[in-house]
């Protein structure tokens, strides 16, 4: 475990409105500074830094905590990973305990340890003479340089034996540790090489470290790839292949693919502002880690049917997001790899230029979709595109393709007006009844899943939220008697509560969020920075307002005495069926 001592002073030398600035954009408000969450799609700034308690909080998504959970989140590590970070930046040399190892499985240094190595043994499979033959044919075939080769570390897994696992055991890395971090798989007979006669593509992370790989058969075999799954290294919805290289171009947008070979393709040809997912449709995380780098996307999938379903979620997903997108338009070839060989990659900057906008792609392919002379399945295209319409947030664009559909599809526009306004107030009462339910739910504590206490006593479970986060801002509170008697476990109603207490009471006096990161989950810190931000939002923290907290408390829990309620019960004593 690492020292309260060193927590503290990795938070004072890593100011949280110093670090957070790097991610986000902030506007002071008052003595805090606010900024769109980098957690969740957003275009009014919900995420709230507070300096003076070092600690942020989203008051849309609900992600708070203090440096340290910010630094987890945003880049995808654990604890000890995101320590590491904070104090490479900050100059700290972190005290020596050995590998820091979870008790559920192997580190995150470990698996990058092996990933390395593994990089290493197969791009020199893919140069050895008589090893690497078939990969070299395979990627030569397809056209690409040797510089492009060399510049993603490509490799190649030889077909037989086991030598990924011989050549990293006998570096020192354990079987287990091995099948962790998929490079061997586990049969009666024991453990065996996991990637075996593939072409090999390393996956690098924006801080150059070889997270994962895919490996790609060398005919039409089935699976055709093979990825990392997700390791204490690696979670594949969040992270995108030659993200490392197109984070630098000054381009002004990103080109997504869907595969591996399409990526490196256009970086050949000049094109390195392209990504792809890893073996996934694109997710919300992918979505929000490309808004980091930028502002516009343009959409390079297949064109057959399963790549037009891929766009139409992949548009949805990044418009989400924030980000401007385009579709990019090619006849004659299946993908951009395909597409430059045989028309050159000045063609393909021409389909860039001319790509369509999302509303374009969505009318073109509604119309396609749908025989138009027929007046019912015409009808049934315009439904489709109406309701398409009616939920664009925006009346002026909402005003523009209205007059559009009705050109294209010869109707007169206030009739094609009528059906979107009828949408929109459907939609509007869909959405109504939805959030009243979410508020009921909220309200009454019975949608809680971080703190499943809370439904029981909520009255109780509000004042030790309210007093807790009076204790995360003044842990010095937490050896003060009130009434004669110190605060302690007993006086808290709910388990998370009961918890939280303990380990501010362990800090002496010195505790912090950040030492939450190792006994806690995610949500769990972000719960307790939120109970901060609530005391935040408030001028009065006072010894004065801790003592009335605590009374109120000890009144609650004594007033409830042990009960056993069921959630069962507490429901239907609020529908009355129970005296």
């Amino acid at each position: 475990m690492i020292p309260a001592s060193v927590i503290e002073d990795l938070r004072y030398r890593c100011d949280i409105e110093s670090v957070i600035s790097s991610y986000v954009s902030l506007k002071r408000a008052g003595s805090n500074l606010k900024g769109l969450c980098p957690f969740h799609s957003e275009k009014t700034p919900s995420f709230t830094v507070y300096p003076e308690t070092q600690s942020f909080y989203c008051f849309g998504c609900g992600a708070g905590g203090d440096v340290i959970n910010f630094v987890m989140r945003t880049e995808n590590l654990d604890y000890r990973a995101a320590i590491e970070t904070l104090a490479k930046r900050a100059g700290i040399t972190l005290p020596d305990d050995g590998e820091y190892q979870r008790s559920d499985g192997v580190t995150r240094t470990r698996v990058l340890q092996m990933n390395l190595e593994a990089a290493k043994f197969y791009r020199k499979m893919l140069f050895d003479d008589n090893m690497g033959a078939a990969g070299r044919r395979y990627f030569i075939d397809r056209g690409l340089s040797m510089m492009a080769i060399k510049r993603f570390g490509l490799g190649y897994s030889p077909p037989s034996g086991n030598r990924m696992l011989n050549h990293l055991t006998s570096l020192g890395f354990k079987p287990q540790e091995i099948q962790t971090a998929y490079f061997a798989g586990k049969s009666e007979r024991g453990y065996y090489d996991y990637f075996r006669g593939r072409v090999m593509f390393p996956i690098i992370d924006v801080s150059g470290n070889v997270i994962a790989f895919g490996g790609r058969v060398l005919d039409d075999t089935k699976p055709k790839y093979l990825n990392t799954s997700d390791t204490p290294a690696f979670k594949k919805s969040r992270n995108l292949f030659a993200l490392n290289y197109a984070k630098n171009t000054d381009a002004g947008y990103f080109i997504l693919c869907e595969g591996y070979m399409d990526v490196i393709a256009l970086h050949d040809a000049g094109f390195g502002m392209a990504v792809a997912t890893l073996g996934t449709a694109l997710t919300d995380d992918q979505a929000r880690t490309i808004k980091k780098y930028t502002g516009k996307v343009v959409i390079s999938y297949d064109s057959d049917e399963a790549g037009q379903k891929a766009t139409a979620r992949a548009i949805d997903l990044l418009e989400k997001a924030g980000l401007e997108t385009k579709v990019l338009h090619m006849e004659g070839a299946k993908d951009p790899d395909e597409y430059i060989k045989k028309f050159g990659k000045e063609k393909f900057r021409s389909l860039i230029e001319e790509s369509r906008s999302k509303f374009d792609y969505v009318l073109e392919n509604t119309m396609k979709k749908y025989d138009l002379a027929n007046d019912a399945e015409k009808i049934r295209a315009l439904s489709e595109i109406c309701t398409y319409i009616a939920g664009i947030h925006s009346s002026v664009e909402r005003d523009i393709y209205s007059d559009r559909t009705a050109k294209a599809f010869s109707v007169d526009r206030k009739s094609l007006e009528t059906d979107v306004n009828a949408r929109i107030r459907k939609l509007s009462r869909e959405y109504d009844k939805k959030r009243r339910g979410e508020l009921i739910r909220i309200t009454s504590g019975l949608a809680d899943r971080v703190n499943p206490d809370y439904a029981k006593q909520p009255k109780a479970a509000r004042i030790e939220e309210s007093l807790l986060g009076i204790l995360f801002i003044h842990p010095e509170y937490c050896m003060r008697p009130v009434d004669n008697v110190p605060l302690s476990t007993a006086d808290f109603t709910t388990e998370l509560g009961r918890r939280l207490f303990a380990k501010v009471a362990e800090a002496n006096g010195h505790f912090t969020l950040g030492l939450l990161g190792e006994d806690f989950t995610p949500e769990e810190v972000s719960r307790a920075g939120g109970m901060v931000a609530a005391r935040n939002e408030l001028s009065d923290n006072s010894e004065a307002a801790y003592d009335t907290f605590v009374r109120s408390l000890r009144k609650e829990t004594v007033k409830q005495g042990n009960s056993s309620d069921s959630l069962e019960d507490i429901l239907r004593r609020k529908r009355g069926e129970l005296s």
